[in-house]
């Protein structure tokens, strides 16, 4: 099931990408369209973390990055091809994929930095704590994730183009939208955590289970050779002494 939670992850992030080109203004608050949909990431990250462990979560984290590259570098290819003599939308699809250096920097920083502390922490507090206690680490990861993770889009995207006041309202909102939506999932998270859990042959409850297993069956396939090497080294030795005699 890695790989079914590992594709929504990157798909998540690129369609949060694209949507982050557009301010949404709500009353008092202004976000990015980003926010509607980057939040689940967190939560697939979380599933990734409690049940994969940190390197297999880091592995979709950053297939995310790379892909996050690869789909800017494709667009703005796109973007540089001339366009159909009927084609009408080209200043439109520029708006809206058009590569900004510094929006992608941002983005591509926000996201790794976010995602690779939102995973080491909930792995070292499961380290400590266990099995119990999930609503804490889940919590407690996303607040430390998320805050770097906006922090670091805000101030590298916003500014020199707006005013602090913008940019810590930009902060301060997103982030609360961010960590309210993973309160408010929390019991979606927390049932398919237990359902992967229960159908996931290879979790044995250790942060990094699928580590530890794959090093257990290594271990134990070098001590199988070395077993049967040294049974037909044993038997090669019986039947020249028996020759001998």
């Amino acid at each position: 099931m890695f790989d079914i939670f590992a594709v929504c992850f990157v798909a998540f992030l690129l369609l949060s990408n694209i949507g982050a080109t557009k301010l949404i203004e709500a009353g008092p608050l202004i976000f990015d369209g980003g926010a509607i949909l980057f939040p689940l990431t967190y939560v697939i990250g979380d599933v990734l973390s409690e049940v994969y462990g940190f390197r297999l979560a880091r592995r979709a984290i950053v297939m995310g990055f790379v892909l996050s590259i690869v789909a800017s570098v494709v667009f703005w290819l796109i973007i540089l091809a001339p366009p159909a003599a009927d084609y009408q939308d080209q200043q439109a699809f520029q708006t809206v994929l058009g590569v900004v250096p510094r929006f992608v920097i941002a983005s591509l920083a926000g996201y790794l930095v976010g995602q690779l502390l939102n995973s080491w922490v909930l792995v070292k507090i499961k380290a400590r704590s266990g099995e119990n206690n999930l609503w804490f680490r889940l919590i407690g990861s996303t607040v430390v994730g998320e805050f770097a993770d906006t922090a670091i889009f805000c101030v590298i995207a916003w500014i020199g183009v707006m005013d602090w006041g913008v940019i810590l309202n930009l902060m301060f909102v997103g982030y609360i939208y961010k960590v309210g939506v993973e309160v408010v999932l929390l019991p979606v998270t927390y049932t398919v955590v237990g359902w992967v859990k229960r159908h996931e042959i290879t979790y044995h409850g250790t942060p990094d289970a699928l580590d530890t297993q794959a090093a257990d069956t290594q271990t134990a396939g070098t001590h199988a050779a070395t077993g049967a090497r040294g049974d037909v080294t044993s038997s090669a030795n019986e039947s020249s002494m028996a020759i001998q005699h």
